[in-house]
């Protein structure tokens, strides 16, 4: 379970609909997940794509910027799981919640 406020992670939905695009997978880990977070523990994301490459510089530094401007009463740390060290995946998929889904990528039909 994601322990964070409604009002939060509705805005937090707003800002990832609005600044990444639809097949792209949203994950939170850390201790907002795991159940020893604190009023003031930041929000951890991670962000991957469907192929689990790297996601364009400027897309990743629009997102964290959104969050930044944003009226969140917390710190958000994003990731992109293609840059993060492979070392510290396991620590991630040990336990994660998806806050969104990546959209199937349409196929190309000639």
């Amino acid at each position: 379970m994601l322990h964070l406020r409604p009002k939060d992670l509705a805005l937090v939905h707003d800002l990832i609909a609005r600044h990444l695009p639809a097949e792209v997978a949203v994950w939170a880990y850390g201790s907002r997940v795991n159940g020893n977070h604190h009023e003031g523990s930041d929000l951890d994301l991670v962000l991957r794509t469907p192929d689990l490459t790297p996601l364009p510089g400027r897309l990743l530094a629009g997102f964290r910027e959104a969050l930044t401007e944003s009226n969140l009463p917390i710190f958000v740390d994003t990731h992109d799981w293609a840059t993060l060290p492979e070392s510290f995946h396991p620590r991630i998929l040990n336990r994660y919640e998806v806050v969104r889904p990546c959209a199937p990528v349409p196929a190309v039909t000639a």
